[in-house]
């Protein structure tokens, strides 16, 4: 059984955690804190306020109804695209439809910020068929975001060029964030002149990572946000162990660092855009 980090030195301003799963429990860690006690260890590290991400209805749902009587949590829902050719496999073009249908029901709850995490994800799905069903399901996702004015939290893994495609033919919302960015300095510069917002991970603060952090500078202020995507992604010098909201003052700190900007500004920034991309928390 793992054991947990200790929490990181708190940070001098509060931060959001803009991407997390507090509904997936790490089985080698037995039952472990609940998501009311992960809340308030990260509260501890000054992360104050989180984004809880669904994955499929289950998740969405359990994001959706979690959210709803907080005021230091908000949600987005969504089908994983890798979720989506295995909902065709067990329930058909008819179940996928269903699905559709309740992640639309869920979206238009007031504390559903966000339609995400949607997108592509070329790494784990390499079936032609299957990625047409992610290319359908994207822009699906996409048209429910810009109906019902949400949020749409990108999932890109290896597909950069497809996901930007498909966004400039379906018209992307008034308000995009890419989830655990994986661009080039590139494609940040070109998110950036469009608006959209770039969220970073654990993985910025790896060895391997040089050119995300080139990215990271490529990007303006106004650009930034911060996530765990807990439980997964941790932080060096914690890489391997479990992720927590409470750990994200190392990810900041190694954000600052590399952008050589002062922490309490990198941190308003942080929370600015939070409350940009996702409404007052």
């Amino acid at each position: 059984m793992r054991e947990r980090p200790p929490i990181a030195d708190p940070l001098p301003r509060p931060v959001v955690d803009t991407h997390c799963h507090l509904d997936v429990v790490d089985r080698q860690l037995g039952d472990g804190p609940g998501p009311d006690d992960a809340l308030a260890l990260a509260r501890d590290a000054g992360i104050t306020r989180v984004v809880q991400v669904g994955c499929d209805v289950a998740s969405s749902a359990w994001a959706a109804d979690f959210a709803g009587p907080r005021d230091d949590v908000v949600a987005a829902v969504a089908l994983h695209p890798n979720d989506v050719p295995r909902i065709v496999e067990r329930e058909g073009h008819a179940g996928l439809e269903a699905a559709f249908d309740a992640i639309e029901a869920l979206a238009v709850r007031p504390r559903v910020r966000a339609v995400g995490e949607t997108g592509l994800d070329y790494y784990r799905t390499r079936d032609e068929d299957a990625r047409a069903l992610q290319h359908d399901s994207f822009r699906r996702h996409i048209d429910i975001a810009k109906r019902h004015d949400r949020t749409l939290v990108i999932h890109d893994r290896d597909a950069h060029a497809d996901i930007l495609r498909i966004l400039d033919e379906e018209g992307a919302p008034d308000r995009v964030v890419f989830h655990c960015f994986s661009g080039d300095a590139v494609m940040a510069r070109h998110c950036a002149d469009r608006g959209w917002l770039c969220s970073f991970a654990g993985v910025v603060t790896y060895k391997s990572a040089e050119g995300l952090r080139e990215a990271l500078v490529a990007l303006p202020r106004e650009a930034l946000l911060v996530e765990t995507d807990a439980p997964y992604l941790t932080p060096v010098p914690h890489r391997g162990a479990v992720n927590a909201s409470y750990l994200i003052p190392h990810t900041v700190r190694a954000m600052a660092d590399v952008r050589a900007q002062p922490l309490d500004q990198l941190c308003d920034d942080l929370w600015s855009n939070s409350e940009r991309a996702f409404g007052p928390l």
